[in-house]
């Protein structure tokens, strides 16, 4: 009986921190990096994230090719907006991470880490700068 009466307490608490655990790591899909001596985002991989002027507030303007262009910052379906860090939904049904309101997206030509080729494509497209 004692076995039992402990082991249930510390599967709880093992749930729980697991689970809490999951969720921390689903919502961390930036990082902060640093590119020309300016503090930018980028996704975990290390790969640039940028905003598009044509997006509205919390609305992404970004489909078909230009999607594959610049492929949206996906969030995991459990995650939750952090700070300055919202989600928001497509019209796919899909999310994706936005900052400050702004939807966010890598960019298909940058090929490394570290890569910010997209800034200023057609001057409608911006690193996204850490405050």
């Amino acid at each position: 009986m004692k076995t039992q009466a402990f082991a249930r307490p510390l599967a709880f608490t093992l749930a729980l921190l697991l689970s809490g655990t999951a969720a921390s790591l689903a919502a961390e899909a930036w990082k902060e990096a640093e590119a020309g001596g300016a503090k930018i985002y980028t996704d975990t991989n290390g790969m640039t994230l940028y905003t598009y002027d044509r997006d509205g507030d919390g609305v992404s303007n970004c489909y078909d090719t230009c999607a594959t262009n610049w492929p949206p910052l996906p969030a995991a379906a459990d995650a939750q907006p952090q700070g300055d860090w919202t989600i928001v939904e497509r019209t796919d049904g899909s999310r994706m991470w936005a900052y400050e309101g702004k939807p966010v997206y890598t960019f298909a030509r940058d090929q490394k880490p570290g890569d910010t080729t997209g800034d200023g494509v057609n001057d409608v497209w911006h690193i996204v700068k850490a405050d």
